[in-house]
């Protein structure tokens, strides 16, 4: 599995909505805004203590937009495909992909058998049809997609799949923070603080 946080954008932004619910920026501009440090600093105290609160007070992490790449395996993406909302993906179609070269071991999460292996390019090369090659895949075969989503969608698969018997899943988590250090402040919007749930 492979996953690297491609953009993260917003963040300003949000933190400019979130001001709007404290009179703290209705009369300035974004501009004016992005200028005054010491304004930013308490924008982003405040996001800090209202990231893990529920009923609508963290809407704002709906605003910072995430877009990671992941090449991962069948059996990950069907937990994946739970989240929805506020989630799009884009893949690499297996349909149009999967006669284009032959398939290798790299192609797999786990070690694939070579009769497996040399079972499953016999069908690709036999010009078997796609539904039946899709079907002869294991569900360990690595599909890449691009994910777009949002800082409260990520914050809610982390508080889900933290400690998940797929170590897959540790390894997103763990992707995703590492790419969130660059913002300071943020990665501790991600974190999970279930006593204030």
């Amino acid at each position: 599995m492979r996953v690297a946080v491609l953009k993260i954008e917003g963040m300003d932004e949000a933190l400019f909505g979130l001001g709007l619910s404290y009179g703290l920026t209705d009369d300035i501009s974004f501009i004016m805004f992005q200028q005054d440090h010491a304004l930013m600093k308490k924008m982003e105290n405040i996001a800090s203590k209202l990231a893990h609160k529920p009923g609508g007070h963290n809407k704002f992490l709906e605003s910072i937009v995430l877009w990671i790449d992941v090449d991962a395996p069948r059996y990950w993406w069907s937990e994946m495909d739970t989240y929805r909302v506020g989630i799009t993906k884009q893949s690499a179609s297996t349909m149009h992909t999967i006669r284009k070269r032959p398939l290798v071991g790299e192609d797999f999460e786990s070690v694939i058998r070579s009769q497996t292996l040399d079972y499953l390019n016999k069908l690709i090369n036999g010009r078997a049809s796609i539904v039946r090659i899709k079907g002869e895949l294991p569900e360990s075969f690595l599909q890449r997609r691009i994910i777009c989503t949002n800082a409260k969608a990520i914050q809610h698969i982390i508080e889900q799949r933290r400690g998940h018997k797929l170590p897959e899943w540790t390894m997103f988590i763990e992707c995703i923070l590492e790419g969130w250090k660059d913002f300071g402040f943020a990665e501790e919007l991600l974190e999970a603080q279930h006593d204030e749930c």
